[in-house]
């Protein structure tokens, strides 16, 4: 569904659908209304009989009682505390029951709140309130649907909810292990499970993939072709060992080093072992169980089989494919930002399966291999440009690699060019979440890299390995690029340490151009968009022209960048003695960033030898005590309740319902005698950790009038989304 807008009094209110999430933005025909603004109060009514309930927001004032305040609602209800920001991503809730989030139509209601002359926010004024009405769902269009991980590993909400060092998978793991197993303790010292992680950080990613795959399982008419370069999460390998006892699916898994036997030479020790990965151990599983052991292909073409990919199809005929950034791993889909497309269209479908019987007739070795790489980037697949017809998908192309070297620079040259025209285009924007934007040739990367610098445009992206950083500083319209990977991250206290990644986080390979314009467009799929892949790799790069699926990309890349830039401030060097003498004399923009995305695996031949142990994914260890204690103490320095830094990012944690209803009676506080029959959908406690980092709402308008300032980045973005 397209944008729902509502107006009233000059007061704009827009709301996006996302997926599962909803992005809400606010505007003022009228400029002169941004004055005195304390911000806005945002309701929410499900579907149903449940009454609507106030957004929280986990800053609050520094004086709450000096301000207009509904006793009968908590002190971090928006309607007492009430969002200082011009857009605000909402995601699907719960009922207040509990249970599974509620897809429908949600009806939100904002309302912009106002300072008297000293600094004091009034009482709500209804008569200022917009509503719109708009559908909260995962995300589709037309045949095609969409999915995410959550990918907030690095967060406050999964140190609440699972522990600051709980490991997503066991210590040494086999191939299969029960993901009901006991992975930890919460922040309430509470057992959890693996499975409720992966519930969790899976999201809508996990939910397509397993439907998709359990709709094979489940019937025993259909068969299953797959690409996998990551593969090790334990109930897909189950199920795809189940469908080869049965001789219902062909698999293409990659051969690179890192998933064949190898030797890794320790650089401290100097000592080499033999590592074994679990891919290794996918296949002798297959070997032992299949019904035709064929059906299983090692190859890697000159480089990687990156390809992440699900063919279905029924007596010969394809009917339906996923494909996306997404591997079939417990880090890429619970810890990695990652996205899948499902197509649910036959002439998609039949396409894939082209490809994919293509790649397993040119795969005649599991060696990297440049002729075979040579022999796809030659057929037809790879030199022409599919382009779908299909009436129920939007506009759409799709490229296969490997590519020659000649289509892959007219390739990657016209996505650069694409975003070099956003700059000469009228509220121009360029949003994406790429791995990384160094270590590799590429003119995406080069472009990317620098397009935060033009201030003719909106810019937003993230990175694990960016090249560098620029944060949003107000006064100036210059870009945001952060690194989802920011080094020992330090908040003040009393907030909790973040979990440190044990691999990438932005794993995602999407750009979004011309967002809310008239011709936008996203670029994702498995594609890492550089010159070595394009020419090497396995790979499929989908360029989809629909407003819907590039807005709900844009909001993923919102989301993402504002987390990353809360947490890229608080970054700091590993060493206590460049936080005792750097940190404090260093803008926060200027603070230690990886220069650096990890680099993967040269292919190599096979190795015998002893195989070594498999350490867990888990949450990396903060360094010294030393070094934590001067970096937090550096931290706390640069704590100001003023700055506009402290805004805590819609990504920090999904809003979760409460057990039941608060009290709906209403004690007057100053000048109010309107009764609120409103309750409050209130998360695990951060407001207390907020308030002891002196973290508060502004008390005068200066945070709205950024918004009307026209050499402030939030005036495009205001521009650009309300």
């Amino acid at each position: 569904m397209a944008v729902v807008s509502n107006s009233a009094q000059n007061f704009v209110v827009k709301a996006y659908p996302g997926d599962n999430k909803t992005l809400l933005a606010f505007n003022f025909s009228d400029p002169g209304l941004a004055k005195e603004l304390a911000g806005f109060s945002i309701a929410c009514k499900l579907p149903g009989k449940q009454p609507a309930f106030y957004l929280f927001n986990f800053l609050a004032f520094q004086n709450p009682t000096a301000h207009v305040q509904v006793s009968s609602e908590p002190a971090h209800s928006t309607l007492n505390a009430p969002i200082q920001k011009y857009r605000w991503v909402d995601f699907a809730h719960a009922p207040s029951s509990g249970g599974a989030l509620v897809a429908g139509n949600y009806t939100y209601t904002v309302t912009p709140r106002y300072f008297d002359g000293n600094g004091q926010m009034l009482a709500i004024d209804a008569t200022k309130s917009v509503s719109v009405t708009v559908p909260v769902g995962p995300s589709s269009s037309g045949a095609l649907n969409l999915g995410f991980t959550r990918a907030y590993m690095q967060s406050q909400a999964y140190a609440r909810h699972f522990g600051s060092s709980t490991p997503v998978q066991p210590a040494n793991r086999p191939l299969h292990f029960s993901t009901s197993a006991p992975a930890g303790k919460n922040g309430d010292g509470q057992v959890v499970t693996f499975e409720q992680i992966y519930e969790w950080m899976g999201e809508t990613a996990r939910l397509q993939i397993f439907d998709v795959l359990n709709e094979v399982l489940n019937d025993a008419t259909l068969q299953l072709d797959v690409f996998a370069y990551d593969l090790n999460e334990p109930k897909i390998a189950s199920g795809f060992l189940t469908l080869a006892k049965q001789g219902r699916i062909r698999i293409i898994l990659d051969s690179a080093t890192l998933h064949i036997t190898h030797p890794v030479k320790n650089k401290k020790t100097g000592k080499t072992t033999i590592e074994v990965p679990l891919e290794e151990d996918f296949e002798k599983a297959w070997n032992q169980t299949a019904k035709n052991q064929g059906d299983l292909k090692r190859g890697c073409f000159a480089r990687y089989a990156h390809d992440k990919i699900f063919i279905v199809s029924k007596d010969g005929v394809a009917t339906k494919v996923l494909t996306g950034s997404t591997n079939f791993s417990v880090t890429g889909l619970y810890v990695n930002a990652n996205h899948v497309l499902v197509f649910d269209e036959p002439t998609i479908a039949e396409f894939y399966a082209n490809v994919f019987q293509e790649s397993w007739s040119v795969l005649t070795s599991d060696k990297p291999t440049k002729p075979i790489a040579a022999a796809f980037a030659g057929s037809a697949l790879a030199t022409k440009i599919f382009r779908s017809t299909a009436a129920n998908l939007p506009k759409m192309t799709i490229r296969v690699s490997p590519h020659t070297t000649a289509d892959t620079t007219a390739i990657l040259g016209a996505i650069q060019k694409r975003i070099q025209s956003e700059a000469k285009t009228q509220d121009g924007s360029v949003l994406f979440a790429v791995m990384q934007l160094t270590n590799s040739p590429s003119p995406v990367y080069k472009t990317l890299a620098g397009v935060h610098g033009t201030t003719t445009l909106f810019s937003y992206g993230i990175s694990d390995s960016p090249g560098g950083i620029k944060l949003y500083a107000p006064g100036s319209k210059t870009g945001v690029l952060v690194t989802g990977k920011p080094s020992n991250v330090i908040l003040p206290p009393p907030f909790n340490k973040v979990p440190s990644l044990p691999g990438h986080e932005i794993h995602d390979k999407f750009v979004v151009c011309g967002v809310n314009g008239p011709d936008p467009v996203v670029w994702c799929g498995s594609s890492n968009l550089a010159t070595g892949g394009e020419e090497s790799n396995g790979d499929n790069l989908l360029e989809i022209q629909d407003p819907e699926i590039a807005m709900t990309f844009a909001i993923e890349a919102l989301l993402l960048v504002d987390h990353y830039n809360f947490l890229d401030r608080y970054a700091t060097t590993a060493k206590a003695k460049a936080a005792k003498r750097g940190a404090a004399k260093k803008s926060a923009s200027t603070a230690a960033v990886p220069r650096g995305a990890q680099k993967k695996s040269t292919p190599a031949k096979k190795t015998s030898g002893t195989k070594t142990k498999r350490k867990a994914v888990t949450p990396s260890k903060a360094g010294k005590a030393k070094t934590n204690r001067a970096a937090k103490r550096t931290a706390a320095k640069r704590v100001s309740g003023r700055t506009a830094s402290f805004r805590i990012p819609d990504g920090v944690a999904r809003m979760m319902a409460p057990s039941k209803q608060s009290a709906k009676k209403q004690v007057k506080t100053r000048s109010t005698s309107k009764v609120s029959r409103k309750v409050t959908q209130m998360p695990q406690s951060l407001e207390k950790a907020a308030k002891q980092a002196a973290m508060f709402l502004y008390t005068d308008d200066k945070w709205s009038l950024r918004y009307f300032d026209p050499n402030d980045l939030h005036f495009v973005e205001r521009k650009l989304f309300g």
